[in-house]
């Protein structure tokens, strides 16, 4: 009995080890913030909800829509629609379990399309595209994604529309496989395909983040949240992305990432440093070209962008984790905050006692149309 307890312990000792070796431990990085060109008093609250919030897309007349975040396991509704002061779940309730498991990314293209992307469960079960046309309300598309796209360990949390509506890139930022990549995923055709899978634009960096006063750690310090290519931004020609624990803003060509016979090697070679960045999560562009990225330690938004040095556009202690941004009509900059902190690993009872749960809006006060 000894020996097998022995053995056992050795056992339980070597997987510890090698799960922190794999998941664990981080430097602290950076701070980056400068003095915010807005004042926090430019945040406006636009909603807030029971449940913690994932991700917000909001339509060219104003249509206002997020998901529940998967991490706080909602059992109900998990796309709802903000209608006169309620969330009303979108297209309908019934349609709740048929169309959605753990989605969390969504997006509105320039056909007022919604489309949304489902993890199922890190690729444990059914990762899905779903499409629906906003004007009559009606589904487009429901497609499942296979193992070759989504892997289990897979985690498909992001998306955005190319200008056309032909492409939607996927963020698959693999928080357990440890393999992220970029799917490119085709309109017309519905095939989809990995790239830059483990590219250093697309990697996680050995970073620790501290949101607030807490480190980003579980199980004891074993884990640490610690994600690939998470931020997604997509122009008419570039696609600007980086890692939620990452130090670099990449770009590269759309036209390069829509080539299927461009080798994987030179499509990496064609990848490009744009600007450095905090630890962040959601991205947004507008047409000028700048790039506004959020930073989940500092509870903030940069910009950066032409004649636009990285700098903080707006903070404020009132945002727990600045999640997803959409841009909305007349130049408003919707901002979901998560509030991962206090959703990861947390029962059910705690995510409630944390609530409410809310959706922020500023005016980033540059010129140009909003983009995605």
């Amino acid at each position: 009995m000894k020996n097998i307890l022995l053995f056992l312990t050795v056992i339980v000792l070597i997987a510890t080890t090698v799960l922190w070796i794999r998941h664990g431990g981080g430097d602290p990085y950076p701070n980056l913030s400068t003095t915010p060109r807005l004042g926090s008093d430019m945040l406006e609250e636009v909603l807030a909800h029971s449940e913690p919030i994932g991700n917000v897309a909001v339509s060219r007349d104003g249509r206002i829509f997020f998901t529940v975040h998967p991490e706080a396991r909602p059992i109900g509704n998990k796309l709802l629609e903000y209608v006169a002061g309620a969330a009303i779940p979108y297209p309908s309730a019934a349609a709740q379990s048929e169309l959605f498991d753990t989605v969390l990314g969504l997006s509105i293209d320039s056909l007022n399309r919604l489309w949304t992307i489902d993890h199922g469960n890190h690729g444990m079960r059914t990762p899905k595209i779903v499409g629906i046309d906003l004007d009559k309300n009606e589904l487009l598309r429901e497609q499942s994604l296979d193992e070759s796209i989504a892997p289990a360990g897979s985690f498909l949390q992001d998306l955005q529309v190319s200008t056309d509506g032909r492409t939607i890139v996927i963020a698959d930022a693999s928080f357990w496989r440890k393999s992220p990549a970029i799917i490119v995923y085709d309109v017309e055709t519905g095939q989809a395909r990995r790239v830059l899978e483990s590219h250093e634009s697309v990697s996680a960096e050995q970073f620790m983040i501290r949101s607030g006063d807490k480190e980003m750690e579980f199980m004891g310090g074993i884990v640490a949240l610690r994600g690939g290519v998470d931020g997604i931004a997509l122009g008419p020609e570039w696609l600007y992305y980086g890692a939620l624990s990452g130090s670099g803003l990449y770009r590269v060509r759309l036209s390069d990432l829509r080539d299927t016979r461009l080798p994987p090697a030179q499509l990496a070679r064609r990848v490009e440093r744009f600007s450095d960045k905090p630890l962040s999560d959601g991205f947004s562009r507008d047409n000028a070209g700048n790039i506004y990225i959020t930073d989940v330690e500092h509870s903030s938004v940069f910009v950066v962008g032409p004649g636009q040095p990285l700098a903080t556009l707006i903070q404020s202690d009132e945002v727990r984790w600045a999640d997803a941004l959409s841009f909305g009509p007349d130049g408003w900059l919707y901002l979901a905050d998560s509030a991962l902190p206090d959703l990861i690993l947390q029962s059910r009872e705690h995510i409630e006692a944390a609530g409410p749960y809310r959706i922020f809006r500023f005016q980033p006060g540059f010129e140009g149309v909003p983009g995605q």
